[in-house]
């Protein structure tokens, strides 16, 4: 797949589209699309099908998902300008099938913004984790995944989070599930981002201010690099 099907008329499309909305200030939280406004996801494509990303703008959906709840957690002022954002980095052409991949091992152990802060050196969630980031480093290819192995990973890390109601366990774990599940892929990418958040607003009011936001920042770096 290539991001916008390879066609530069496509992305300036769809680019003028959400634009126009954000100038219209009709670029809301909490819907779809509805008389006009919606979401970020609402805005780009007119409707609430993620998949429409993929036959529209040759965009995975496992993305869809992931700007949709980066955009429902960030607050207002940065939100309305993420949509234009996410399309504008994006280079027309480009393989965003590792981009997942990507954020997923930033989101788990970066040493600055990922859960594994809010883990114990050596614990069953730390290990979790890490595990779970390295199937995700060692990725040559989403197509050519191991999905066992992340299955196994999963079921580890959930073991980790029932054992210590660890949000950072639970980041893992539905980071592990989103390369194992094919059909639900996209769900499970966007709750790894959900419990991230949830990671750090257990640890600091101030650290789960800027989560979404610092998300939204890495998303597009590693659309950019693509």
């Amino acid at each position: 797949m290539q991001a916008f099907h390879n066609n530069p008329t496509i992305k300036a499309e769809y680019l003028t589209r959400v634009k126009a909305h954000e100038a219209a200030d009709e670029i809301i939280h909490g819907k779809y699309w509805e008389n006009g406004k919606g979401c970020a996801v609402g805005c780009t494509i007119h409707s609430d099908q993620h998949s429409a990303y993929e036959i529209e703008l040759g965009i995975p959906l496992i993305l869809a998902r992931l700007e949709d709840r980066i955009f429902e957690g960030m607050a207002n002022g940065y939100s309305k300008k993420f949509p234009a954002r996410f399309l504008s980095a994006i280079p027309v052409g480009a393989d965003l099938s590792m981009v997942w991949p990507r954020f997923a091992v930033w989101l788990l152990v970066d040493e600055e913004h990922g859960v594994i802060r809010f883990t114990k050196k050596n614990s069953k969630q730390w290990t979790a984790v890490h595990h779970v980031a390295e199937l995700y480093r060692n990725l040559k290819s989403w197509d050519k995944r191991d999905k066992q192995a992340f299955k196994d990973a999963a079921y580890a890390a959930y073991a980790a989070a029932a054992a210590y109601d660890a949000y950072a366990a639970a980041a893992a774990y539905d980071a592990a599930y989103a390369a194992y599940d094919a059909y639900d892929a996209a769900a499970y990418a966007a709750a790894a981002a959900y419990d991230a958040y949830d990671a750090a607003a257990a640890y600091d009011a101030a650290a789960s201010k800027k989560s979404y936001k610092t998300q939204a920042d890495k998303l597009l770096e590693l659309l950019a690099a693509a």
